[in-house]
């Protein structure tokens, strides 16, 4: 956003995340740290370009807590902040249903407190975070965004609760400006290998799991189920490159900032279908490094196959990947080589 000329202002309780991200981000966008923006722990809490006209701001906040988020909007250096884009939430299938109280808590809960701080400082413009796991078992491949939504796991049912949440704001007043973004699954890095995806403790998404293995750091990837109704046996995922999907972002914020009210739907995926072992595969063939794997039995709340079907997209957009399965395998891998322990490597 920032390169598409937008001042940006982020809160994050960093529970799975690392402000080390938005020193690499400020880094990439010819930003510097701003005088007396930092914190007293030394930590640069605002980065500007050098003629100070474009700005980048952080909030240690939780998203439950309407003072950070008071602090938030009046970050925004005293301007009306011109729309949200809530990516906050708790997202691992498998930890979801172990803990489904954390999961409504933080990610419905934390909505509805988004939601009326938008509606204290005037903001009623909104691009939110969904999922595909709304989908569940789907009925039909590729996915439309009219198929039902029959979340399996409590994950996708939080995401289903707040989308409904945003239609029953938006139905309630006028003025608001609403798109609901159902990824399929990101994946891949920044082309530079500055910022990927790094997660605390073990990794509940396939891809960083398939780097950690291939750099030595763990023993081998975990297979959840080889008996799928699939081709080889192994779920079938759409994988979407994280730049496609921020690309995405940028262009339903364009769209939703230049029309009258209204409220997307979109799906943001490749169209395309790939297997767990075709992705351990293609990663193996592009960047010639072994990923060792095992079987495990299927992990509940999973389904055999989910593949998007974004045309919607497309058309309202003229959105769609341009980014491949070695585009995603190279960048993740530049990315895990030059931080092989993640933000935690040295800079």
């Amino acid at each position: 956003m920032i390169g598409a000329g937008h001042d940006v202002v982020v809160i994050d309780n960093l529970h799975n995340s690392s402000v080390e991200a938005l020193h690499r981000v400020a880094e990439l966008c010819q930003l510097s740290p701003c005088r007396h923006a930092v914190d007293q722990d030394g930590v640069h809490q605002a980065w500007e370009t050098a003629t100070g006209d474009r700005l980048l701001r952080f909030i240690n906040g939780d998203i439950r807590s309407p003072e950070a988020l008071d602090g938030a909007f009046r970050a925004s250096g005293g301007g009306d902040v011109a729309a949200v884009l809530h990516f906050a939430g708790l997202k691992a299938v498998g930890d979801s249903i172990q803990e489904p109280l954390s999961y409504w808590h933080v990610n419905v809960e934390g909505t509805r407190c988004l939601l009326e701080a938008m509606r204290r400082h005037g903001c009623r413009t909104i691009v939110f975070s969904s999922t595909a796991a709304l989908y569940g078992c789907p009925q039909e491949l590729p996915i439309p965004e009219s198929a039902c939504v029959q979340p399996a796991n409590p994950y996708g049912q939080t995401k289903a609760a707040v989308e409904r949440m945003l239609a029953d704001t938006a139905a309630s007043e006028p003025g608001w400006r609403m798109a609901r973004l159902r990824y399929f699954n990101p994946v891949g890095a920044h082309p530079s290998g500055r910022i990927g995806e790094d997660p605390n403790g073990v990794p509940s998404n396939l891809f960083p799991l398939i780097t950690q293995v291939a750099m030595g750091l763990r023993s081998h990837v975990q297979i959840f189920g080889s008996d799928w109704p699939t081709p080889d046996g192994t779920g079938i995922r759409d994988f979407i490159h994280v730049m496609d999907l921020a690309e995405g972002h940028r262009q339903a914020l364009d769209l939703l900032l230049t029309t009258d009210e209204q409220i997307l739907t979109l799906n943001l995926g490749s169209g395309q279908g790939h297997s767990v072992l075709e992705m351990i595969e293609a990663f193996e063939r592009i960047n010639g490094a072994p990923v060792a794997y095992e079987f495990a039995p299927r992990r509940p709340g999973d389904v055999a196959e989910s593949v998007a079907d974004s045309t919607a997209a497309q058309q309202l957009l003229g959105w769609s990947t341009t980014r491949n399965l070695e585009d995603i395998c190279r960048d993740g891998w530049a990315w895990r080589q030059q931080n092989r322990h993640g933000y935690r490597s040295r800079r």
